[in-house]
Order: C-alpha cells, then sequence, then structure tokens
C-alpha cells in the first residue's frame, strides 16, 4: 500500500482509507488526514465527497460533518496554501470503521471507472487561477448542503460536483472539472429549491 503522498491513483486512496476502517473501530478525520497526505488537495477533496455518496452518508450529520471539511480545505486550496490545516476539534470527528470499510467497498468500482477513464486533458482548467475558482466554488457547493438535507439524497448533488473536482485536480483532467460544473449548476437548483420549500 502506498503512504500518504504517494498514490498512483485515486482507487489506492480508496483503499487507503478503507484499510483505516478495517484496522480501527472509529476511524478520525486526522486519521484519514495523515493517510492520504497534507499536500493532497484533490484527494481531500475527493475523499469526503466520495464518502457522503457511499452508504456512509446516510448517517445523520454526517453530510454537515464532511460539507465543514471540504469548505476548510477549499477556503486553504482559495488562499495558495501548501499544505493544509485542520483544528483539533474537526480532527478528532470519527466514524464507525466498519461502516467506513463497507460504504467504501460499496463505491470502490466506480471509484476504479473513473480512474480508468481519466487522463490529462483540457489543461487550462487545471491551472491554479481556475483551480482558485474550483476553490471558491466549493465553499458555495459545500455551504448549500444544510437546506438540501432536508430532502432526500439531495445532498449527494454538491457532493457529486466537489467529487469530480477532487478527481480532475488529482489527475488532471480538465473534462472531469468541467462536467463537476456542470453538476454543481444542478446541485444550486437543487438548493435554491430546498430553500424555497
Amino acid at each position: 500500500m502506498a503512504n500518504g503522498n504517494e498514490f498512483d491513483g485515486l482507487e489506492q486512496v480508496i483503499d487507503a482509507v478503507i484499510e483505516l476502517g478495517a484496522d480501527q473501530s472509529d476511524v478520525s478525520v486526522g486519521d484519514m488526514q495523515k493517510k492520504v497526505g497534507q499536500r493532497s488537495f484533490g484527494p481531500f477533496l475527493f475523499v469526503p465527497a466520495i464518502i457522503e455518496i457511499s452508504p456512509v452518508g446516510g448517517i445523520p450529520g454526517v453530510p454537515t460533518l464532511l460539507a465543514l471539511i471540504i469548505a476548510l480545505f477549499a477556503l486553504q486550496m482559495l488562499f495558495g496554501r501548501d499544505h493544509f490545516w485542520i483544528p483539533r476539534f474537526l480532527a478528532n470527528r470519527s466514524v464507525s470503521g466498519h461502516k467506513l470499510e463497507k460504504g467504501l467497498n460499496k463505491v470502490r468500482p466506480v471509484v476504479r471507472w473513473l480512474d480508468k477513464i481519466s487522463r490529462r486533458r483540457l489543461p487550462w482548467a487545471t491551472r491554479r487561477g481556475f483551480l482558485r475558482i474550483i476553490a471558491a466554488l466549493c465553499v458555495v457547493l459545500a455551504a448549500s448542503v444544510t437546506p438540501l438535507e432536508l430532502l432526500p439524497f439531495a445532498s449527494t448533488a454538491p457532493f457529486s460536483a466537489i467529487c469530480l473536482f477532487g478527481l480532475g485536480i488529482t489527475t488532471q483532467d480538465g473534462a472531469a472539472i468541467l462536467l463537476g460544473l456542470i453538476v454543481a449548476v444542478g446541485a444550486f437548483v437543487l438548493a435554491g429549491m430546498g430553500l424555497m420549500g
């Protein structure tokens, strides 16, 4: 298994988090940060998003916690930090290792497929200036999660966009980032419906 900063693809990142779930009764946010690495903005946008999309996201309060984590890292990405930081009260929050392992194993085939179809393309969409726009969008998408939790499965929409952004940043696939932008528009529409409802 690769260590924190030496992953060949996102499937390896997910495998590393699954390994944590298999080895520990509870897995904290800090545990996942150490496993993924402190310079891995793409994977650390992807990991919370894919966790929410998995069955783990159905646990009450988990989507809001994951949205807070994403907002924190996206803000640091927006301001150009090379290493990200997480406050202790968030680092100590944990989920059941068994539920994490089981939930991520459910979405592992999807992650494997995403790895296979991703490749370097549309480089302009992966440059620092454009990525700061994506970081700002991730903050707004994370903020939309709380009202969307009132609608069944609706919070999956912003996390799907963030998942695509994380994929695109990690693999330098501009097409994934552009697809994420399309999904983000749909998430904002759903958020508007949630607020009006």
